[in-house]
């Protein structure tokens, strides 16, 4: 592990997590052309493992200070419906749908864990996946045009908002790409679909991409990693997370979705072929 790799990882996690573009399919193509270009055997080391759990804490980390004051009104209305049987705040029904969205999440997602570690060693397919993103970011768009009502997150949303987000466990399919996507086609509009993606978010990477993993390293390694270039990878994809919700809540709030539709057709395109003719 070498610290040069862990702070381009870091900024293509912090990038990648919350635009739709896949950060897992960023991360496979990134690390896949590192060794490449370097000579490295392709492979994933423990270490890798665990610079991955880490990055993702890094985003985790950004995601909960940009929306502290949205988590806080919502765990203070939880609280508060369920103390007084009082569940019709909004702010209640969007707790509720955040973690009746993440248990459908996992039901969805963890049959796909197989596939999705099989993926990590095919940068080709993944690129697939990527292409296919693309052509859902500019179909909902289209719909959208049409279909948006700027109406609230209903509970039917919720549901179908976290099949889509478990079905990005797979490296390609990105998760905010497919959750806002999906928001998009039901009739909301996008500053609201990406802030209740964003919202959903949390417990997702909280639970799939750090608990899991922890149960697969070794941790009689931990000890020889290099951690500096953990912790300076970790620091980068939490600062460069922050900025990136930041910023891309802006653009969305003026902008379509389709510049990052044309974006996962060309990339994944060019990087099925790319990896498919190396």
């Amino acid at each position: 592990m070498y610290l040069i790799q862990s702070i381009l990882m870091g900024i293509v996690q912090g990038l990648s997590e919350f635009l739709p573009i896949s950060s897992s399919a960023h991360l496979v193509f990134t690390s896949n052309l590192y060794k490449v270009i370097n000579g490295i055997e392709v492979s994933h080391s423990s270490q890798e493992v665990f610079l991955d759990i880490m990055l993702h804490l890094g985003t985790l980390i950004a995601v909960l200070i940009y929306f502290r004051k949205e988590f806080s009104v919502i765990i203070k209305a939880l609280y508060i419906g369920f103390k007084t049987k009082n569940y019709q705040s909004a702010d209640f029904k969007i707790g509720i749908y955040i973690l009746l969205g993440t248990f459908i999440s996992i039901l969805v997602a963890y049959p796909l864990s197989g596939i999705a570690e099989i993926l990590v060693f095919r940068p080709d397919i993944v690129g697939v996946l990527l292409f296919i993103t693309g052509f859902i970011l500019l179909g909902s768009e289209h719909l959208a045009k049409k279909y948006t009502i700027n109406k609230p997150i209903t509970l039917k949303s919720s549901i179908l908002i976290a099949i889509s987000q478990g079905l990005a466990a797979l490296p390609g399919f990105s998760r905010s790409g497919l959750t806002i996507a999906t928001g998009l086609i039901l009739g909301h509009d996008r500053i609201s679909s990406a802030r209740y993606s964003f919202l959903l978010s949390v417990p997702i990477i909280l639970g799939a991409s750090m608990f899991y993993p922890l149960l697969k390293i070794d941790f009689n390694n931990v000890v020889n990693y290099n951690w500096l270039a953990i912790i300076i990878g970790t620091i980068v994809s939490g600062i460069v997370g922050y900025l990136c919700i930041k910023y891309f809540m802006k653009f969305i709030s003026k902008f379509s979705l389709a510049f990052f539709g044309y974006y996962c057709l060309l990339i994944g395109s060019g990087a099925f072929l790319f990896f498919r003719l190396l």
